[in-house]
């Protein structure tokens, strides 16, 4: 093949020393006319090639069941290759051309060498960028940063490649190239400081599982609150639920506080946890008359009349003077409202029963008595969680006056009070 390419090219230049050219002219015109023939030649391999390669694939890409193929299709992967073998026709050329001109024999040569490389990698790029979409489409690697480890993959060949143009280019040997680089990797660590701190941080993230593609993160410091929707070398973004991005480094992951929702996803309720102010003036014991009212309550009616019995035995017994209400055990309208609430909350259907469930006093404060409703819902939806959440807050807060109690409210005379 060779020997084929050279009889072609040193054919015009005997034909023009026939013609009685001298050596230096017919050198220059066969010079020209073999570029012409050069570029024609690497044209046509290269239009046959692309035609051949590219209807192939296309062909065994509607064929098979994989969809790897399409996707090779899809980034190009044949039309690049299609590319390498007219420069690989031209890099076994231009010595024969260039036989006469020594030094452009190098630059070119060393061009077009240069050219090889580099599309070289960007053929193996390609293929990577296809297997990314194609692992990705796979339900087992759909939450997995490969972006991340393809991105270390073309890092790790494009310093291979540079080494290699460099040494191409100023004739540098490989082994003293190395040398060079080795003293100088201060340089290239602060360089890719970033990129170094990235990779580390991916591989901790893929292997403790800190974060997936699809999780719900919030990460105050960087103002995001929502969806993974990418995970790189350099940075992970989240597309936040007012349809914001917010772009977060990846070493943050691992040397920040963030919050990853994910347990809650899949667990079996989203937790409620949620208070209100009790007036601290409105708690008082309840009398008889009012017990009797509230016993129409349907839910708290057995437990009053339990609770009354018990209490009222309990009196008896210890001879307690209940003239004054403080004496003995009694029962106050904010315990029996926080039972009350309890037995809502078992009797709402939205909530997750197996899960804590409970109704509890908090420490007072200067704004009155916190009562906090703790538990899970079944649905763990936002739009259905706030829902349910609301739901259960609206019928607390109407009920509350049967009970004669009172919500804390901030009005003008308390701000001037305080």
């Amino acid at each position: 093949m060779y020997k084929l390419i050279e009889k072609i090219f040193t054919f015009l230049y005997l034909v023009l020393r026939k013609w009685g050219l001298g050596n230096s002219l017919a050198s220059y015109f066969s010079l020209v006319l073999n570029i012409i023939v050069l570029c024609v030649l690497a044209y046509v391999i290269y239009a046959i090639f692309r035609l051949v390669l590219v209807t192939i694939m296309a062909v065994i890409a509607q064929k098979t069941k994989t969809k790897f193929d399409d996707l090779l299709v899809t980034n190009k992967t044949a039309k690049y290759i299609a590319h390498l073998i007219p420069l690989l026709f031209i890099y076994k050329s231009v010595p024969i051309i260039l036989d006469r001109f020594e030094y452009w024999e190098g630059f070119f040569g060393k061009l077009v060498g240069i050219y090889i490389i580099i599309l070289i990698l960007w053929i193996i790029r390609t293929i990577f960028n296809a297997l990314r979409d194609y692992l990705k489409l796979k339900p087992r690697y759909s939450d997995k940063p490969i972006d991340s480890f393809i991105q270390v993959i073309m890092i790790m060949l494009w310093v291979i490649g540079i080494t290699l143009i460099i040494s191409k280019l100023f004739e540098i040997d490989k082994k003293e190239l190395l040398t060079i680089l080795g003293a100088v990797s201060a340089v290239i660590i602060l360089i890719f400081r970033d990129t170094i701190l990235g990779f580390v941080s991916s591989v901790q993230v893929s292997i403790n599982d800190m974060v997936r593609i699809g999780d719900w993160i919030t990460m105050d410091k960087f103002g995001a609150d929502g969806d993974v929707i990418e995970i790189n070398l350099a940075t992970v973004k989240v597309r936040n639920f007012d349809n914001t991005t917010t772009t977060i480094p990846t070493y943050s992951l691992s040397s920040d506080s963030f919050q990853n929702w994910r347990g809650m996803l899949n667990s079996d309720g989203r937790r409620i946890k949620r208070h209100i102010l009790i007036k601290t003036s409105s708690i008082r014991f309840l009398e008889e008359s009012e017990l009797n009212d509230l016993k129409k309550i349907h839910l708290i009616s057995d437990y009053i009349g339990t609770r009354k019995l018990e209490i009222d035995d309990y009196n008896c017994k210890h001879k307690i003077d209940k003239s004054i209400a403080i004496n003995g055990r009694n029962l106050t309208n904010l315990g029996l409202f926080r039972k009350y609430i309890t037995e809502y909350l078992f009797n709402y259907p939205g909530l997750n029963k197996d899960m804590l469930m409970l109704c509890r006093q908090l420490q007072s404060t200067s704004h009155g008595v916190p009562l906090e409703v703790y538990a899970f819902s079944h649905d763990k939806r936002f739009e259905n969680y706030e829902y349910i959440m609301s739901d259960i807050f609206d019928h607390i807060i109407a009920s509350i006056k049967y009970f004669d109690l009172e919500i804390f409210e901030t009005t003008a005379e308390s701000e001037s009070q305080v």
